[in-house]
């Protein structure tokens, strides 16, 4: 009798790994920088906790923090809820600004390597394009990614930890 591995079903090792990490995350670190092209001029750093939450076969990152705005000494509190989707060979990102029930999608990621997962293909929602990369690190993940359209050339960098 043959015994399954993750390479039979399709699945690499990167997708089982960052799938097997959401649910030691803990705390979130991030970046938000404009892009030449940028009319929002959205810039700063953020810090947030994290409960990961399973959700019958997804993950949901609840995010909670502070983001202090460039050139501001004031903070702004801030929360979000991140769905993952594990299908296969990819994860799947979505944002539940409206609502688990209404949940936004933002892109797909595929291994590129053993360290590294990449948007499948650019991800549209309306005029503004979402890409992304996650590199796997010893105490969680890096989540890179870019939000273009016409009044967007934004890039977030976010640190995700156990």
């Amino acid at each position: 009798m043959a015994i399954a591995t993750a390479a039979d079903d399709g699945e690499s090792d990167a997708i089982i790994r960052a799938w097997q990490r959401l649910s030691g995350l803990r705390s979130l670190s991030f970046e938000a920088r404009p892009g030449p092209a940028s009319l929002t001029g959205w810039w700063g750093r953020g810090h947030a906790e994290i409960v990961a939450e399973a959700d019958g076969e997804d993950w949901r990152l609840i995010e909670r923090g502070r983001f202090s705005p460039a050139g501001t000494t004031r903070t702004v509190g801030f929360a979000n809820v991140y769905r993952w989707v594990r299908a296969d060979d990819r994860l799947r990102l979505y944002h539940e600004r409206f609502g688990a029930d209404a949940a936004v999608f933002l892109f797909e990621l595929v291994a590129e390597n053993e360290q590294r997962l990449v948007c499948r293909q650019p991800h549209r929602c309306g005029d503004d394009i979402y890409r992304g990369t996650l590199e796997l690190v010893a105490d969680g993940f890096d989540l890179d990614w870019s939000i273009t359209g016409p009044r967007k050339d934004e890039h977030l960098y976010y640190r995700y930890r156990t």
